[in-house]
């Protein structure tokens, strides 16, 4: 029989029988549920190093249930600047992060639910996971029409995606973890998964556009908690085991040790951006000048997301060519993030001539290249 703890309780009793990880995981049976307390998503994707990097699954399986705030979630080998609007990200606070795993780009918020399945390398059976997902739905729902593709995704009415897949295979431990879209915001998801930048250039795992609905827009009385219920009996069900769903606080320290540099790295930009396969850019753009558009060549080469080379094509009646020359050299060097580039030519335009025409022209070209950030 499926049970679960109430968050309090499960809290109550980490604190007041606490012991080392190692024993806690070791007096662990065969079957694990996993539920997160946390929406932060560079923790949940901690969580998923940490078991592992960390956990023997010879004869064990775990299931990791996790939703996060809202995020945009990149594969391990993609181009954020191809993936995903980060202007509007940046302007709706949502989060990007890149995982361990390989794959396409997905979108996380309250509505989306994330499961990581757990198994020895053996073992691993991403068919087996999704075909788990669809009896626990049909179960709940008899009448949703879901089925699985070759591709491993999972479709609503034969022509919109509900979940993508993607896993990574270590060297004893596997996991294949995907997203189940419940009442996740279908109206932000096609725009901010479309990248506005043109003139990239890279060989970056791409994502396969689909046409998405949530589980919600067929059954409003569907709700996130219920499917994760339903997934964790048909998973206790199908390793023939009663299985009690464990909330875990992915701060904890005790339980996770180590677990706290992961989830830094996680957050940091040289991992999120630094880790793009290296690309390039080249675009044109017009500025306004004396009652005519001029137009403004860029080309750029960005290794481990920092500027390796720099060419700016502009007129020298708008921009002296020497100016324009000492913009390219202190681009080359620096992170290819707008916040950077704001620092480094505002610091530049304090070197400049005292002509407002001139800071203008500069000020112009500058907004044009992070434009393209």
């Amino acid at each position: 029989m499926l049970c679960r703890s109430s968050l309090m309780n499960c809290f109550q009793f980490l604190s007041n029988h606490r012991v080392p990880a190692s024993s806690f995981w070791s007096t662990t049976k065969s079957g694990l549920v996993l539920q997160s307390v946390s929406n932060d998503v560079y923790r949940n994707l901690a969580v998923e190093d940490w078991i592992h990097d960390n956990m023997n699954l010879e004869d064990k399986h775990i299931l990791f249930l996790w939703i996060n705030n809202p995020a945009v979630v990149i594969g391990r080998h993609q181009n954020p600047w191809k993936e995903c609007n980060l202007n509007l990200m940046r302007e709706k606070g949502v989060c990007l992060a890149r995982r361990r795993s390989g794959g396409g780009t997905v979108y996380h918020d309250q509505g989306n639910i994330n499961f990581t399945f757990f198994t020895s390398k053996q073992k691993y059976d991403r068919m087996e996971n999704l075909k788990l997902i669809i009896r626990a739905l049909k179960r709940s729902r008899p009448h949703l029409n879901v089925e699985d593709t070759k591709r491993y995704d999972l479709m609503l009415d034969g022509k919109f995606k509900i979940s993508g897949t993607a896993a990574k295979l270590g060297r004893t431990v596997a996991y294949h973890h995907c997203t189940l879209l419940c009442n996740a915001d279908s109206h932000l998801i096609p725009i901010i998964l479309k990248s506005p930048f043109q003139g990239i250039h890279s060989n970056a795992t791409p994502s396969v556009p689909a046409m998405v609905k949530s589980l919600w827009d067929v059954d409003p009385t569907l709700s996130c908690q219920e499917i994760m219920d339903s997934v964790a009996g048909e998973y206790a069900v199908h390793h023939h085991t009663d299985i009690n769903v464990k909330l875990i606080d992915p701060k904890d320290e005790d339980l996770f040790p180590g677990i706290r540099n992961k989830t830094k790295e996680l957050q940091t930009w040289d991992w999120i951006y630094g880790k793009t396969p290296r690309f390039s850019v080249r675009t044109s753009f017009d500025v306004f000048h004396k009652q005519t558009y001029l137009e403004v060549k860029l080309n750029l080469d960005i290794k481990s997301g920092r500027i390796e080379a720099c060419s700016i094509d502009v007129p020298d009646y708008f921009l002296p060519a020497d100016m324009c020359v000492v913009l390219q050299n202190n681009l080359i060097g620096s992170r290819f993030c707008p916040n950077e580039t704001t620092l480094l030519t505002s610091a530049l335009l304090r070197t400049c001539p005292q002509d407002s025409d001139l800071h203008n022209n500069w000020s112009v070209l500058c907004e044009k290249i992070m434009s393209v950030m």
